[in-house]
């Protein structure tokens, strides 16, 4: 009888979704709400009047209602942890550049690509932004994700 050895597990054996390659990538897109500013006001307090003053917010330098950062950073959180790397993912660190702001009531869509990925830990680094539907980039940045073994 011959016995062969069984491969090691790996970090990424026990996630979900398994290792993702480098380049990698995965879009979502939503339409934002002003529902999406109440709820997020409801969670952390934030009532500033360019969320909520209409006339206010039409006199600032944004023209109109914004949306909270979180909310437009928000679709990142969905991305990476329902598409990639996936269920089970985390953020451990972002660096994010808010470069325009999102409108009440406007599509947003946000992109995550791997580019770096860890074999001895379950750790990604991610390029990340969000951009309006004029394709204007309002959030860029990177991300380092770690994936709980689930599996």
């Amino acid at each position: 009888m011959t016995m062969t050895a069984k491969a090691p597990p790996t970090a990424w054996s026990r996630t979900l979704r398994g290792k993702p390659a480098a380049g990698a990538s995965a879009t979502r897109s939503r339409r934002t709400t002003m529902q999406d500013v109440e709820m997020f006001s409801a969670m952390t307090g934030d009532m500033n009047p360019l969320h909520y003053d209409a006339e206010a917010a039409g006199r600032s330098p944004f023209g109109g209602l914004i949306v909270q950062g979180g909310v437009t950073s928000g679709l990142l959180n969905a991305l990476v942890a329902e598409d990639l790397p996936g269920p089970g993912t985390v953020f451990l660190g972002v660096e994010w550049r808010f470069t325009k702001a999102v409108m009440v009531g406007e599509r947003i869509t946000g992109r995550v690509e791997v580019t770096s990925v860890r074999d001895d830990k379950p750790i990604c680094t991610l390029a990340t932004e969000v951009r309006n539907e004029a394709g204007e980039v309002c959030l860029a940045g990177t991300a380092t994700t770690y994936t709980v073994p689930l599996g």
